[in-house]
């Protein structure tokens, strides 16, 4: 229990220190058994993530269905609008900074990561999914818009009690095993060699990341500050407090108490803003879309792998609604986000726990600037509601 209450980004750094040193002095024998957990836990992982989609996205959709009213419909619609855009404006900024600043030429990209000869399990056991990644991500849409149409509650209570159950999944089971899977990941990423490499990936990806978070939410402030007719930078300097507190607290739904102060505080009409704040703390995750596909576009370009704006809008806008179903725990979003990483971009279970690393080394980040953004949103949907 006591393992449990240690916050999980303290977690995931402490295994990926350990995996490296362990890495050094490990007899062949106990590394093999770390490996053999990996394949273990890579094969549930293959497993649950498309019930993961289903119990997750199939009751987020039927939830906002529920809601009816002109103020509900222009929220959703800016929030999806402003999670679109930030992953376009994520994608269009790595393209061209990633090629700068992320893989000096004198380096050797990770394209053969998967086929470095290492460590291998003492043993694997196959658990094949129920259907596949694709097949769950239509079925939630259709199940979940079903669902809003109808006018029993019989079916909906149904997938919202199996969300639970995901949910509970993924508290007891994934998130508490993470940082051992992480650690068996830098563990044979150390006795491969190619440790340093993405180490280089990791600092420079979280310091791009970083300033992407600042840039964009100028630009949220901006719009929203010409629409509404405020100062922009006054604006943001309000919302700074929810944005400190939501570092700390690594979760929209804590921070609502302080965002909904801030944002009554940038005058925007209570009653709005009572209503805009705790919404977009569930369905706008502008944050998390940019650094998900900054994350995912930086592996991307290190392996080596395929990269195009056609590949990146069906990922996006899958993302965008994804999104929507983040659980509200840490690292929640990267949970919702696998399904759609692997049957878009192609990631295996190797690239998805780099980018489970990666993303949780900055999980404060993404939630600091989603809560800010969302009091840009409140501005902007309290002027359009005063025009009405």
């Amino acid at each position: 229990m006591k393992y449990l209450k240690i916050p999980l980004l303290v977690r995931v750094l402490i295994a990926i220190i350990l995996g490296i040193l362990c890495s050094l002095f490990f007899p062949s024998w106990l590394s093999k058994i770390f490996t053999t957990f990996n394949s273990l836990f890579e094969n549930y992982l293959g497993f649950i993530i498309p019930l993961i989609i289903v119990g997750l996205v199939a009751p987020g959709i039927a939830e906002l269905g529920k809601g009816a009213g002109r103020l509900l419909i222009i929220t959703v619609v800016i929030a999806y609008l402003s999670t679109l855009i930030a992953g376009y404006f994520s994608f269009i900024t790595c393209d061209w900074l990633y090629e700068k600043f992320l893989l000096p030429s004198s380096e050797v990209n990770l394209s053969n990561l998967e086929t470095t000869v290492g460590i291998e399990p003492y043993f694997t056991i196959q658990m094949p999914p129920v259907f596949g990644v694709m097949t769950a991500l239509i079925f939630s849409f259709v199940l979940g818009l079903g669902c809003s149409v109808l006018k029993t509650s019989a079916l909906r209570n149904v997938i919202v009690d199996f969300g639970e159950i995901i949910l509970k999944v993924i508290k007891n089971t994934i998130i508490p095993l993470l940082p051992l899977f992480i650690f068996g990941i830098f563990l044979k990423l150390g006795v491969d060699g190619q440790v340093t490499f993405i180490l280089k990936l990791f600092i420079k990806v979280i310091l791009i990341i970083f300033g992407i978070h600042i840039i964009w939410l100028l630009l949220q402030f901006s719009i929203a500050g010409a629409i509404a007719h405020k100062n922009p930078i006054k604006s943001l300097s309000r919302m700074l407090p929810a944005y400190f507190t939501a570092l700390g607290t690594q979760s929209s739904a804590a921070t609502i108490p302080v965002t909904l102060e801030q944002t009554k505080k940038n005058g925007v009409n209570p009653e709005i803003a009572s209503f805009t704040v705790p919404l977009c703390a569930t369905i706008h995750l502008s944050g998390s879309m940019l650094k998900i596909v900054a994350c995912a576009f930086a592996i991307m370009y290190m392996m080596d792998m395929p990269i195009s704006i056609g590949q990146y809008t069906n990922f996006i806008f899958l993302l965008a609604v994804t999104m929507v179903a983040a659980p509200g725990v840490p690292g929640g979003a990267i949970m919702a986000a696998l399904g759609v990483l692997t049957g878009v971009l192609g990631f295996d279970s190797t690239l998805n726990g780099l980018m489970i690393a990666l993303y949780i080394t900055m999980d404060s980040f993404g939630t600091a600037c989603n809560v800010t953004g969302d009091g840009a949103i409140a501005m902007i949907v309290d002027k359009l509601q005063k025009e009405r």
